[in-house]
């Protein structure tokens, strides 16, 4: 007989030690020489990011101890931060971005006496100074994204691409980094060098327009003896059309990932530069690329038998190899169901980042040789015994006016415990960030921890998730705090209505946009018994005016409208403190550059004396999402606090979470 215990109270060896030790994904990888390297996050080691090596014999090395941080600031959300090469005689020699000063370093870890990384570029007392990403060696110098800030205020910055001397000339002289592309564009992409060496391709875009909303391919010439690009030319891409990648080919001409077919797919521009192919895999209504984040990102990636490694799929992902000829398409044998934007390609190996309902992240090469996929890094490993992990199941929910509404559902799952068969279960709704994001189908343990203890979780890609096509995405356009709200409310609502979950027991969580989109549930709608806050956006006027970074500072004009004719929407869609009614959460880091405390901290001040129950945690030394496992423990218990008390559940072994009124 399976013991019997109400939904909520089950006991679970997921704790928040372990989900939060096991969180985050290797990221940005690439090849050495033989060797596969990338970056992976370090909880434990105050959410620094690590470079690691794959060394031929399978050991994984740290190359940098703590407290060395891996990581760009360029736009914030940062980008591919290093970049290597082989050498015969001396071995590696790495450039890589440190957190802290945000410098590059050259680094040689096989060197002998164990020489220190030195810097290559200097520190800028100016605004937040100067960041770089999407280093690519050339000759003796590093061309990268250089992002400069040109005053005290997060808009005063430009981008252009620079060259950097390896020699450390630079490391105290701004004037010794060669600026190389002309500045037309407020963002830029990395340098991606042509085979024969004479001409460069990057993307350009330009407030107000987000990434994906539409960029600019730019192709220039690399004049030799010259000091900067030449020629530069617009070959495809406008204010409608988001092109996410750029990249050549081995025979010179250039490949692209494009939405102008209302899918982000692969074309092929002619070496004549007129004459841009069709989609090189027709009709399948799927994405090849995504929403552009961080600089860097690769859905795509040519190999030199004139083949292309692809990430695709509609919802989930799955990494193929394309024909680019005949249009056949071929996918990795695997139990994946998710590809990060990360690939990297040595021979007939292809390299990525993939997990699994059942698997976290984890470094995978497919042989192309073979057709064989393994594991080679990073190797997912079970902390409990995996009969605890729920079983997602995949929904597309109706949402107001007839529309379709992805999501992933999570029922509470527990090997050795059922719960009462009169008794339904309480569900949080996840809200995703971005907005212009996605909730991937992978194994999560902060979603074990509370599916494991009886608490069901829905992931909703509301309206504007990407990973659906163009006009999924622009539903949210003009619509944000409408449309969101709507369908994860659509989510709660037929959960309950089919028998799933507990009417009055019902919650909603996200970060950042997610964030708004739970406060706004809380402030617009009477369906959450309650909700959990995290690093919001809470005053849009406030924060399209000054309050956040340059990226994002004029988003809100394509999901809300123009400021200065829409402000009164901008008031009236910000979640309004005086609506909330029912119990909240509200989780801030100290140091996020993009929904900064100020937000979290008024928002505070107008829920103090309603009598409304709520409470606030700050964390200092955390930015925009928590990285440091002692945050992350902290986070979780306090969640589950707050559910154990709104929703009547009896367990003693979670710290109690108190409340203001």
């Amino acid at each position: 007989m399976v013991p019997t215990g109400p939904y909520g109270s089950w006991p679970s060896p997921i704790d928040a030690t372990v989900a939060a030790s096991h969180g985050g994904a290797p990221q940005f990888v690439g090849v050495v020489g033989d060797e596969v390297w990338w970056t992976a996050p370090r909880p434990e080691e105050g959410g620094r990011q690590a470079l690691v090596r794959l060394r031929p014999d399978g050991a994984e090395d740290v190359v940098l101890p703590a407290p060395w941080n891996v990581r760009s600031r360029v736009v914030e959300y940062g980008g591919q931060p290093w970049t290597g090469t082989a050498r015969e005689a001396d071995g590696p020699l790495v450039v890589f971005v440190n957190f802290s000063d945000q410098r590059l370093y050259a680094y040689e870890p096989d060197a002998p006496g164990g020489p220190r990384p030195r810097p290559l570029t200097p520190v800028s007392s100016v605004g937040g100074g100067l960041r770089w990403a999407d280093p690519v060696l050339r000759g003796g110098e590093v061309w990268c994204v250089l992002e400069e800030f040109t005053g005290e205020a997060p808009t005063d910055v430009r981008r252009v691409i620079a060259a950097v001397p390896l020699d450390g000339s630079a490391a105290e002289d701004r004037a010794a980094v060669r600026e190389l592309s002309d500045g037309r564009h407020r963002f830029v992409t990395g340098p991606r060098i042509s085979p024969d060496g004479t001409q460069v391709a990057y993307i350009g875009w330009d407030h107000p327009r987000m990434p994906w909303d539409g960029t600019e391919v730019l192709v220039a010439e690399i004049p030799y003896g010259a000091r900067e690009f030449t020629d530069t030319r617009c070959l495809a891409g406008g204010p409608e059309e988001s092109v996410c990648q750029v990249e050549w080919d081995r025979d010179g001409t250039l490949l692209f990932s494009s939405d102008r077919g209302g899918w982000w797919e692969l074309y092929r521009l002619r070496r004549d530069g007129h004459r841009i192919s069709g989609a090189l895999c027709l009709g399948r209504e799927e994405e090849f690329g995504g929403p552009l984040w961080q600089v860097g990102q690769r859905w795509f990636h040519p190999l030199d038998t004139g083949l292309i490694a692809v990430v695709h799929g509609r919802g989930a992902t799955a990494l193929g190899i394309l024909d680019p000829e005949t249009g056949e398409l071929v996918d990795a044998a695997g139990p994946w169901t998710t590809w990060a934007a990360t690939l990297a390609v040595q021979g007939d190996r292809i390299i990525g980042v993939a997990a699994s309902p059942r698997s976290g992240y984890e470094v995978v090469e497919l042989c192309t040789a073979t057709g064989r996929a393994r594991v080679i890094g990073s190797p997912h490993d079970d902390p409990v015994d995996p009969a605890y992990y729920p079983e997602p199941l995949i929904r597309t929910f109706t949402g107001p006016e007839g529309r379709d509404i992805h999501a992933h559902i999570y029922p509470p799952h527990h090997p050795g415990r059922i719960a009462p068969a009169e008794e339904l279960p309480p569900y949080v709704v996840w809200a995703h960030g971005g907005p212009t994001g996605h909730a991937p189908l992978v194994l999560d343990l902060e979603i074990a921890y509370f599916t494991s203890r009886g608490i069901g979780v829905a992931e909703v890609n509301y309206g504007g998730s990407t990973g659906y096509g163009r006009e999924y995405r622009n539903r949210l356009r003009g619509q944000w705090g409408v449309v969101d709200v709507e369908d994860c409310a659509a989510v709660a609502l037929a959960l309950a209505d089919e028998g799933t979950a507990d009417r009055d027991r019902l919650a909603v969580r996200g970060g950042s946009a997610g964030g708004f989109t739970t406060a706004a549930s809380l402030a617009d709608t009477d369906i959450y018994a309650c909700g959990t806050i995290k690093y919001p956006v809470l005053d849009l006027v406030s924060w399209a005016d000054d309050e956040t970074h340059d990226l994002e500072s004029h988003y809100l004009e394509s999901l809300v409208g123009p400021l200065a004719t829409c402000q009164e929407v901008y008031a009236e869609r910000s979640p309004h403190a005086d609506r909330i009614t029912v119990p909240s959460l509200l989780l801030q880091g100290l140091d996020d550059p993009v929904c900064p405390p100020v937000q979290a901290e008024r928002f505070l001040g107008q829920m103090a004396g309603r009598g409304v129950p709520h409470a606030y945690l700050a964390f200092a030394g955390e930015g925009h999402g928590f990285r440091k496992a002692e945050t992350i423990r902290r986070v979780l218990e306090a969640e589950l606090s707050l559910y154990v008390q709104v929703f009547g559940i009896d367990r003693d072994d979670v710290p109690r979470l108190e409340f203001k009124k």
